[in-house]
C-alpha cells in the first residue's frame, strides 16, 4: 500500500525525443553506415602502387580516413599514395552511394522535424524541464479559455507565477502572444490523465494550487480528484454548474467550488436590496485599476420572468423565489415547475402570454445570445420600464450586449475569475467580502465614498500588512505601549499631520475576530493584520513605517533622529525601539 502512494505519477518517460529520433531515422542511419563500411573494405582490398611502384594495400586507419573525408565532400586528395585506376574506379562508385546515403538521410531528418509527434515531443521536453527548474510558488491552471485568461492577467499583476494544461493548442500557443511579465510555461494535453498532471508541475514542491477552470464538469472532478489524492496538502479550487458534480468534489478534501450560476444568484439577490454593498463587492474584485462600476438602481417589487429554465435558470429562479418574490417561467420544458409558459421564448405569442405589460424583471437566461438578445429588444418594445438581466455565453458577443444596454449582465467567465481572483489574492480580502454581507447597505455607501476620496474613480492596491516582529520590527514598542491607535500608524513619513492615501477595510486580532472598516480610534496590537488599500505611494511610505526606526519614530512620537547609527550615538537621540 506504501508503495503504491510513493509517486503513482511517474510511471512513463517525462521526454521521448532521444527515442523518437533514434526510432525515425534508424533506417537511414543504416544505409549510411552500410555505404560507409562496405566503402572502407573495398578501398583497403583493392591493391595499390607506392613511390617506387611496388604492390600495396590501403590501411583500414587510411580508408577510414580517406572516407571519411570524401564522403563529408571536403576531399584532401589521395593518400598516402596515388591510386591505380582501379582504386579511382571504386572511389567514384562510392562518392555516388555516399551522395545517395546522404540525401536519403538528410530528407528523412527534414521529415522528422516537420513531424507533428517529434514537434509534440520536443514541446514536452521544453515544458518539463522549464517547470522542473521552477523555484519560487507557483498554481496550477487546467482550462485557459476566457476564465483563465482573465485570471492569468490578475495573477501576473499580483506578480503570481503559474503553469497553464490546456486541451487546445492554439490557446497554449497564445501564452506566447499574451503580454506577461515572466514566462509562462503551458502544455497542450489532455487533464483527465493523472501523469499529465504530474509532468504539469503537481507534484512539484514548488505547486501551491491546483485551478480547474475547464468548461467540462468532468475533467474538473477528475482534476479535483487526482489532487486530492496526489497532493492533499494543495489548495483546490474548481468550477462546476452541476450540484451533483459539486457534491462528488466535496467527498475528496476541501476544494473551493465555485458554481457561477449560483454565485450570480447570490449577487443578484444582493443587488436588489443592497445596491451599494453590491457596487463594493463588484469593485474590490475587478483588481488594481478597475474603474468603479454604476451603482445600480433596484427595480419595484413584483413579478419577474425567466426565460430558460436550464441550470442557470434554475439557480436564479430559486433565488428569487427565496427573496419572496413571484416568478414566471418560460421553457420547452413542461415540467420545469410551478408558473409556466410552456414555448420557445423567441415566439412572440408565447412572449405575449407571459405578460411583460405586468412585470418589473426579465431574465434572458438561455444557452443562445442570439435568443436572449432578441429577447431583450422585444421585451424593450413592450416594457420600457423592465429591468432587464441577461446572460452572455459567448466573449466574443460582449460589444452586442454592451449595446443593448441590460441593467444585469451575467457572463459566466467573469464571475469565475473575479471569484478566484478574490480568493487568490489575499485571504483576507475575502473573508472581508463574506463578512461585509451581514452590514447595511448606508455602510457600503460610506464606504464606497470613502475609497472614491482617497483612490479617486480607479481601485488602487489591496495588500496586507502582519504586525509582527518579522514584519514591523520598527513598531514593537509602540504596539506593546497600549496606546495605540491605527490613525497613528497611517501617516506621513515626511509630513505626519497627513495622514496616507490609504483605506483600512479589514482588522483581524490574533484570536480571530475581525473588525470590518475599523476607524481611526481603533486600537492595534502585535499579531494584527490589517487589509488595506489605496496607493502605491501611500503602500512604500507605510513599509518605512515598519521597518525604518528613524521613520517610525517620526511618524509615531514626532521626534526627529538620525538615521545613522553612529549619529544617533553621538547625538544622543535613539529610537525607542533601539
Amino acid at each position: 500500500m506504501t508503495a503504491r502512494r510513493g509517486h503513482p505519477m511517474r510511471g512513463r518517460e517525462n521526454s521521448p525525443t532521444i527515442f523518437l529520433i533514434l526510432r525515425r531515422m534508424r533506417v537511414p542511419l543504416i544505409v549510411l553506415i552500410l555505404i560507409f563500411a562496405v566503402s572502407v573494405l573495398g578501398l583497403s582490398l583493392i591493391p595499390g602502387r607506392d613511390a617506387a611502384g611496388q604492390p600495396t594495400r590501403m590501411g583500414f586507419f587510411d580508408a577510414f580516413y580517406f572516407m571519411s573525408y570524401t564522403a563529408t565532400t571536403i576531399g584532401y586528395g589521395e593518400i598516402p599514395h596515388p591510386f591505380t585506376s582501379a582504386q579511382r574506379l571504386w572511389v567514384m562508385a562510392t562518392i555516388y552511394f555516399t551522395v545517395i546515403g546522404w540525401a536519403y538521410a538528410i530528407g528523412s531528418l527534414l521529415t522528422l522535424l516537420q513531424d507533428r509527434a517529434f514537434r509534440q515531443a520536443l514541446a514536452l521536453q521544453r515544458f518539463t524541464r522549464t517547470v522542473a527548474r521552477l523555484r519560487e510558488p507557483f498554481l496550477l491552471v487546467v482550462g485557459y479559455g476566457q476564465t483563465g485568461r482573465l485570471l492569468g492577467r490578475s495573477l501576473d499583476a499580483l506578480g503570481r507565477r503559474f503553469v497553464v494544461l490546456d486541451t487546445s493548442s492554439e490557446r497554449v500557443d497564445s501564452l506566447d502572444v499574451d503580454q506577461y511579465h515572466a514566462d509562462v510555461p503551458g502544455l497542450a494535453a489532455d487533464a483527465r490523465d493523472p501523469h499529465t498532471l504530474g509532468m504539469a508541475g503537481l507534484e512539484h514542491p514548488r505547486c501551491e494550487g491546483v485551478l480547474a477552470l475547464t468548461d467540462d464538469d468532468e475533467v474538473n472532478l477528475l482534476v479535483t480528484m487526482t489532487a486530492a489524492l496526489v497532493r492533499p496538502d494543495v489548495r483546490v479550487i474548481a468550477r462546476t454548474t452541476s450540484p451533483t458534480i459539486a457534491h462528488r468534489m466535496k467527498a475528496f478534501g476541501t476544494p473551493t467550488v465555485v458554481n457561477p450560476f449560483d454565485r450570480f444568484g447570490d449577487h443578484l439577490r444582493l443587488a436588489l436590496h443592497a445596491p451599494s454593498s453590491y457596487q463594493l463587492m463588484s469593485w474590490l474584485v475587478s483588481g488594481p485599476g478597475a474603474d468603479l462600476p454604476e451603482r445600480g438602481k433596484a427595480p419595484a417589487t413584483g413579478r419577474w420572468v425567466v426565460c430558460g429554465h436550464g441550470r442557470f435558470g434554475r439557480e436564479l429562479t430559486a433565488d428569487l423565489r427565496a427573496e419572496g418574490l413571484e416568478v414566471t417561467i418560460i421553457d420547452l420544458d413542461p415540467d420545469a415547475g410551478p408558473d409556466i409558459i410552456v414555448g420557445d421564448a423567441s415566439d412572440p405569442e408565447v412572449i405575449a402570454r407571459a405578460e411583460l405589460d405586468q412585470a418589473v424583471g426579465l431574465v434572458a437566461g438561455t444557452h443562445n445570445d442570439t435568443t436572449n438578445l432578441s429577447l431583450i429588444a422585444a421585451a424593450r418594445k413592450i416594457n420600457p420600464d423592465l429591468f432587464i438581466a441577461a446572460r452572455q455565453n459567448r466573449p466574443a458577443d460582449a460589444p452586442l450586449f454592451t449595446a443593448v444596454d441590460a441593467d444585469w449582465l451575467m457572463v459566466p467567465t467573469e464571475v469565475m475569475a473575479r471569484e478566484v481572483y478574490a480568493q487568490l489574492s489575499t485571504p483576507l480580502l475575502w473573508r472581508f467580502l463574506q463578512n461585509m454581507l451581514s452590514e447595511s447597505d448606508e455602510w457600503a455607501t460610506g464606504l464606497v465614498d470613502r475609497l472614491r476620496h482617497q483612490c479617486g474613480g480607479r481601485l488602487g492596491e489591496v495588500w496586507k500588512v502582519a504586525l509582527t516582529s518579522r514584519e514591523a520590527p520598527a513598531l514593537g514598542s509602540w504596539l506593546r505601549g497600549g496606546e495605540a491607535r491605527l490613525a497613528d500608524l497611517l501617516r506621513t513619513p515626511h509630513q505626519r499631520d497627513r495622514p496616507l492615501a490609504v483605506v483600512p477595510l479589514l482588522l483581524m486580532r490574533e484570536t480571530g475576530a475581525t473588525i470590518l472598516a475599523p476607524g481611526d480610534d481603533t486600537p492595534v496590537t502585535p499579531g494584527d493584520q490589517l487589509l488595506l488599500i489605496g496607493r502605491p505611494s501611500a503602500r512604500r511610505h507605510l513599509a518605512d513605517t515598519m521597518t525604518n526606526d528613524a521613520v517610525s519614530e517620526y511618524v509615531l512620537r514626532a521626534r526627529s533622529v538620525p538615521s545613522s547609527w553612529l549619529w544617533q550615538r553621538l547625538t544622543g537621540r535613539v529610537p525607542h525601539a533601539r
